[in-house]
Parts: C-alpha cells; sequence; structure tokens
C-alpha cells in the first residue's frame, strides 16, 4: 500500500458490460445455516444472509465465513499489514501499526453497535478480537471511481449508478468476495459487495432504492471522525430517501479526503458528493465545477485526468441510449485502472445489480464476468431445510447482558 492510492479524485458514473447472466433457483446451493443466517452459492459467488442484533449478524458472518474471514483478515493485518513500509511524515511505519494509530483515534467518534458486531465478529470465526477490529479500518485506505446516469441520458429514462473500485489486487481481496444481504434489527435490509470479514460497506444498496459508492482522495492524517465504511453503512441502514442518506454524512464528523456517488430510484436522480474531513459540497446531475469542467446532461460524471475524459466521452457517444449492457460497458479499462478489484452496477429501481471480481491471478474487475443479482428476490430467499447447522454460541460474558 502506498499513500498514491489516497491521491486522486475519483468520482465516475460509468457502466460497462461484458456477460448479464440470470440466476435461476437451479444455480443455487445452501452452504449451512447459524441462527437467522445463512450462507448460500449462486452460480458459486457466495451470499451471505445476515439478520438480527450487530453481534448476531457479527456472529453469523464469522461463523459461516470462518475459514475466508480468518485467511483474510490474517493475510491483511500479519502479512500485508505487518511487512511493507510506507512514509508517514519524517518515518516509515508498517500499515498495521498505520491503521493501529487510525483506530485509536477514531474509536471514540464510531456507533458502538458496529463494535458488538465486530466482537460478534471475532467470536464466530475465532480472529482475535483486535485483528478484526485493525482489518476492518483497511477501507480507509481505499480509492476508485463512481457513476450515475437517468432520465434523457439513458434509454427509457431509468437510473443507473456504477462504481468501480481500484485498489490493490495483491492483497487478495477478491480472493474472499462475498454478496452481503443484511437486515438488522434496526435498520433498513441492504445489500453489501463486499469480502469476507469486512462488516463496513464502500458498495452498497437498501431495499429502499438508495445506493451508494465510495471514492477516496487524499488527506492522510485526518481521521478524527467515524470511518467512511461505516458511514457508508450507516447510510445504508437508515436513508430512506437521497436526502437522508446525504444527511449521514453531512452531520456526523468525518475523515480525510472521499467523495461518493448517492442514487435514489424514487426520484430518478443521483448526485456526486464531496464529504471530507473539512469540506462538504453536494453536486447535482449536469453540474459543472472547477475540476469536472464537462458536464452532460442528466449525468453525474465525476474522475480524474484522462478517465474523467474518457469517462465523458464514453456517455456522450451513448447518450439517451443507455440501458444495462451500455452502461457496464462504461466501466471497461480506460476508466477502470489496473488495479480494478471490483466494478458493480445498480438499477436502484428494480434493485437489481451486477457485479464483476478480480481474478486470484490479479486481472481485472472489468475483464471479468458480471454476475446479476436482485436484492428484492434474495431477501425472498430461503435456506433448504436439510443444510448443515452451525451453532450460536453466545460466550458467557455476551449471553448475561
Amino acid at each position: 500500500m502506498n499513500r498514491s492510492c489516497l491521491r486522486y479524485l475519483s468520482i465516475s458514473f460509468v457502466l460497462c458490460a461484458v456477460f448479464l447472466i440470470s440466476i435461476s433457483p437451479s444455480s443455487a446451493q445452501t452452504v449451512a445455516r447459524c441462527g437467522q443466517g445463512w450462507l448460500e452459492l449462486i452460480d458459486g459467488y457466495p451470499v451471505l444472509h445476515l439478520k438480527g442484533t450487530p453481534y448476531e449478524m457479527g456472529y453469523q458472518h464469522g461463523a459461516l465465513m470462518k475459514k475466508d474471514v480468518r485467511e483474510n483478515m490474517n493475510f491483511l493485518v500479519h502479512e500485508k499489514g505487518g511487512t511493507k513500509l510506507i512514509d508517514f511524515g519524517p518515518i516509515k511505519v508498517t500499515p498495521k501499526q498505520l491503521i493501529g494509530t487510525i483506530l485509536r483515534i477514531q474509536e471514540p467518534h464510531v456507533p458502538k453497535k458496529f463494535f458488538e458486531e465486530l466482537d460478534g465478529l471475532a467470536d464466530g470465526s475465532g480472529l482475535d478480537k483486535h485483528d478484526a477490529r485493525v482489518g476492518n479500518f483497511i477501507p480507509e485506505m481505499f480509492h476508485c471511481s463512481g457513476f450515475a446516469v437517468m432520465d434523457s441520458a439513458t434509454k427509457d429514462g431509468t437510473l443507473y449508478h456504477g462504481r468501480v473500485l481500484d485498489y490493490a489486487i495483491g492483497w487478495k481481496l477478491q480472493e474472499h468476495a462475498v454478496i452481503i444481504v443484511a437486515e438488522p434489527k434496526d435498520g433498513i435490509p441492504f445489500v453489501n459487495v463486499s469480502y469476507a470479514g469486512f462488516i463496513g460497506s464502500v458498495t452498497g444498496m437498501n431495499a429502499n432504492h438508495v445506493s451508494i459508492g465510495e471514492m477516496g482522495g487524499r488527506g492522510l492524517g485526518h481521521w478524527e471522525g467515524i470511518p467512511m465504511a461505516f458511514l457508508v453503512r450507516e447510510a445504508l441502514e437508515q436513508g430512506n430517501t437521497l436526502e437522508e442518506a446525504i444527511s449521514v454524512f453531512r452531520d456526523n464528523p468525518r475523515t480525510c479526503e472521499y467523495y461518493y456517488v448517492i442514487a435514489d430510484a424514487k426520484d430518478n436522480t443521483a448526485v456526486g458528493m464531496e464529504a471530507s474531513w473539512d469540506k462538504f459540497r453536494v453536486i447535482r446531475p449536469g453540474e459543472k465545477h472547477d475540476l469536472l469542467p464537462l458536464p452532460v446532461k442528466d449525468c453525474a460524471l465525476l474522475s480524474a485526468g484522462g478517465r474523467y475524459e474518457e469517462l465523458v466521452r464514453r456517455v456522450e457517444a451513448k447518450h439517451g441510449n443507455i440501458g444495462p449492457e451500455e452502461a457496464l460497458r462504461l466501466m471497461d479499462r480506460g476508466v477502470a485502472m489496473k488495479s480494478n478489484l471490483h466494478n458493480v452496477l445498480f438499477e436502484p429501481k428494480s434493485t437489481r445489480f451486477w457485479v464483476a471480481n478480480a481474478t486470484a491471478d490479479g486481472k481485472p474487475a472489468a475483464d471479468q464476468k458480471y454476475h446479476q443479482f436482485q436484492l428484492s428476490e434474495l431477501l425472498e430467499r430461503q435456506p433448504s431445510d436439510d443444510s448443515k447447522v452451525i451453532p450460536f454460541e453466545k460466550p458467557k460474558a455476551v449471553a448475561d447482558k
């Protein structure tokens, strides 16, 4: 990991297509159940269903994906996080040391429920609780691109929201990719396109047709606030509307330099948003900005340098004729980088979404097969009654609370 990961503003309203795959029940297999949670494979893609209190959802996550959680967190925290040195001011530190410092600074700002979920994750997987926490603050280093096109820009006015996650393929996250379908006890159900062991979100959509994608910039060292991935998660759980989702970022202490695309199919609109430690600004579709000098009608296009220019060129070439396949195509290489970890296209009105991941040998997500899902359908699914059951065993200290 190096500081260049945080250096460039990347918010691109992009869309890209390789394969659109329809999922049928015959392609699904229940792997195991734990409490109210369960794990299934759909077309070979792990889909993790979590339900209940924060601790219960964390425990289900850890127990049902124990091997992936332990491998992913141990590699990130102890192998990658404990070896490579990065510059931090006048000294060199390991990522683990840096994330540990970030954790101590941010802990007072983080809602208690997220630490309860992390404790459940550790108890369910057998992971050290400190490692679970350190691993979950690594997204403070993510950066990428995102997009939204709507109304006159698309074939029938449908809103599409795409995001390109460009981040460290060498960290093996793609080997532990998972779709998390969460039904929190006191929140809105949502889908989180994530990796085993991560409870925060950088790419997600809720059942009320609101979708969010994050893009990182600079601001290294400005950590006195709620971590970006937990702000996204909170907005998914509490954002019934675009404005409610925006308010989560506006009304809470923030960190570093981050940009977001938030879309809401109920109003068929979306915004680009800067929500950094010291700035907050919302950019509406077609709005011009000093850093975004080429606005396109009914589009929010935010990216950097040549990628921004290429994104604008692609959108203008397809303006008025964008459907799902054309939308996916916009996220091809040229907008996506070599470090393209995952690409996601949301159609918030229907709650359909398409996901592609980088390969284990480092081939970018933009060049891979897309898997199609639908959140409303995933929320209706049930595990098979004859599947393996993993006991839900609360530690005595937790059970006595």
